[in-house]
């Protein structure tokens, strides 16, 4: 047996002891010489028997769904047992086989690349060193559940080291990971950084910030605040006791990773100044806090089991993440932070670009989520014609459900009761301490998930199970008190179009289709490039398509008038639909002149107003559901 001893700062009991099993397995990770963006570490294994020890390396990490292949950055290997070399060889692209037979002691050592800044890869230079342990560390099949522990070697003194693991009693800059999948879910921030204390509920919060820009840090953090305040109050609590949001002020990055103690957030680093672009930022925040709960400890079951090496398919990310995105615009509008109008404009925004995304009626929703690993990180110049986000119309769909419920049940119930009952089914540790949650069912035994009397019977329920696409259909439809069969056949499983006015108008609200601009329509999307006219996208079934544009023809003129991608629009307004044009253009280094008919206009902006003449009930329910009058919209 091995004694690892750590203070463990997220429990209140101050210390653990953590009783495992050998081997011990030992990292060491220094970045000596910065500037070359090479990673140095060093793994030991202490208590080795067998005769071969496998090494491999995750070929994705958890919250970012794509095979990223970390171990193409991986360089220099070497395996060695005090001074004597090991053999090893390469078994598959992430998997290190190395001779160990009658060795006890291994040290392997290797260097990881990295400059590339993103939430989700390592990033490496002159001020700073961020890895997320997936990109950088090997597991050992079979020992998984082994602790790890990770030593930070900085480059110089001045470095300050923040993460969400635990320090290892007496073992400066060293931390202790109960497991491998706990190891994965901690990224490390070694560098010059500013680190901001501050509490919320009686729990500790750090917002440590790298990378200069016109951040805000009190006003930031006095948000931030309300956005976990307002989450907190959703799910009864926080389910930890210290929480670090990482913020990379960057040129122009934009993304989040969630954990289920920290969150990376990457984000353009004068982009805090203009309203729209500092409520984005707080969108982006409520986001990746809201994950912490529903995809970190309420995760499909495919995600239950993290399998490292491949693709884990789930039809079930429009929920993780699309429902997510629903309340990254909510939470804020709870909070305070922007008016009823701005959360009614920012949803009209989402649903204005799925209106106008093509591949809503050809990719269904669920088979959105089950094709992340190969569509939606990897755009094309047809994507927008054969595919639809996830995250996009999975936010719009949790929307209509969030209507439709709280339509049915005068706003006593919502989408928030969905919510409650997953993390209460299947997130939410020590279920059975929890007592039981109140909520009436409708359904006549369609709830697998609520007893007789209509209370969830949690007392035999472990924490965190996935749950099945069956189990959360379930779940809705206990809420809603109805059968949803044919809501998720049209919408979630199918491609119709959304009926929005059948769940807005018990609100009095309307979609209002802006059909003012009368400019033909051609069906391409233009974009300058290293000084070119190009054409980024092409509609299927367009005009442009119908003559032979394509995706990557470089635009010339139009009827032997050059232009360029700002004068192309004011061009075509000259003409009216119907009208045939010649439209000059480089394909394949090739001229060519296409004539073009163009066609009468498709809509291109949607919002959500009240109806012309509302009644006191739709008036009363959408007070009931934002707590403000109609007339405030």
């Amino acid at each position: 047996m091995t004694d690892v001893t750590y203070e463990d700062t997220s429990s209140a009991a101050g210390h653990r002891q953590v009783q495992l099993t050998a081997p011990t397995i030992q990292y060491s990770v220094a970045m000596p010489n910065p500037e070359s963006h090479l990673f140095e570490v060093t793994l030991r294994v202490q208590g080795w028997s067998e005769p071969v020890l496998d090494l491999k390396m995750p070929v994705w990490t958890p919250g970012s769904y794509l095979v990223r292949e970390y171990a193409r950055h991986l360089q220099d290997f070497s395996s060695q047992a005090g001074d004597r070399a090991l053999p090893w060889h390469k078994k598959s692209k992430n998997h290190w086989q190395i001779e160990t037979d009658s060795v006890s002691d291994v040290t392997v050592r290797y260097r990881i690349f990295a400059n590339e800044l993103t939430v989700r890869t390592n990033h490496l230079d002159s001020t700073h060193g961020y890895f997320n342990p997936a990109a950088l560390c090997f597991f050992l099949p079979g020992f998984e559940r082994n602790c790890y522990t990770v030593k930070v070697v900085p480059p110089q003194p001045q470095w300050l080291t923040v993460t969400t693991l635990p320090p290892v009693s007496g073992q400066n800059l060293t931390f202790a990971a109960v497991d491998f999948d706990t190891l994965v879910d901690s990224p490390f921030e070694i560098g010059y950084h500013e680190v901001y204390e501050f509490e919320v509920m009686g729990k500790s919060h750090q917002l440590v910030v790298w990378g200069k820009g016109n951040l805000e840090p009190e006003r930031a953090i006095r948000d931030i605040q309300k956005v976990i305040e307002v989450e907190a109050k959703m799910f009864g609590g926080l389910p930890y006791e210290r929480y670090v949001f990482f913020l990379h002020l960057s040129s122009s990055g934009f993304g989040g990773l969630e954990h289920k103690e920290s969150c990376t957030l990457n984000y353009p680093r004068f982009g805090f100044r203009a309203k729209e672009k500092y409520e984005r930022f707080i969108q982006l925040v409520a986001h990746e806090f809201f994950h912490l709960w529903n995809v970190k400890r309420i995760r499909p079951k495919a995600l239950e089991v993290f399998d490292y090496e491949k693709e884990n398919y789930t039809p079930s990310l429009w929920f993780s993440e699309g429902t997510t995105s629903y309340y990254d615009l909510v939470i804020p509008f709870r909070a305070g932070l922007y008016s009823v109008k701005g959360f009614f404009q920012g949803m009209a925004k989402e649903i204005t670009r799925l209106q106008t995304t093509p591949g809503r009626n050809v990719q269904p929703l669920s088979e959105s989520s089950w094709d992340a690993w190969i569509k939606l990180y990897r755009r094309d110049s047809n994507s927008d014609n054969s595919q639809i986000s996830y995250y996009l119309k999975g936010e719009v769909v949790s929307f209509l459900l969030d209507l439709l419920i709280r339509a049915r049940h005068g706003n006593e119930r919502s989408l928030d009761d969905v919510m409650r009952l997953m993390w209460q089914q299947f997130g939410k540790a020590n279920s059975s301490e929890n007592g039981d949650f109140d909520l009436k069912s409708e359904t006549d035994g369609k709830s697998a998930h609520l007893t007789s009397n209509g209370k969830l019977n949690s007392a035999s329920l472990p924490a965190e199970i996935g749950f099945t696409p069956e189990e959360l259909q379930s779940a809705i439809e206990s809420v809603a008190g109805i059968d949803l069969s044919d809501f998720f056949a049209r919408y979630i499983d199918g491609t119709e179009e959304l009926p929005y006015n059948k769940y807005l108008e018990p609100f009095g609200l309307q979609i209002w289709v802006d059909e003012t601009d009368k400019t033909p329509r051609i069906g391409w999307t233009l974009g300058a490039e290293n000084g070119r006219e190009m054409v980024k996208f092409v509609e299927i079934g367009s005009p442009a398509q119908l003559a032979g544009i394509d995706a990557g023809d470089e635009l010339l003129a139009i009827e032997g008038f050059r232009v360029n991608s700002e004068q192309a629009g004011e061009r075509l307004k000259d003409y009216q639909p119907g009208d045939t044009i010649e439209v000059t253009v480089f394909h394949q280094d090739e001229l060519r002149t296409r004539r073009v008919t163009l066609a009468p206009p498709l809509p291109g902006r949607y919002s959500i107003v009240p109806v012309e003449k509302p009644t006191t009930i739709q008036k009363q329910n959408f007070t009931g559901w934002l707590g403000v009058p109609l007339s405030k919209l």
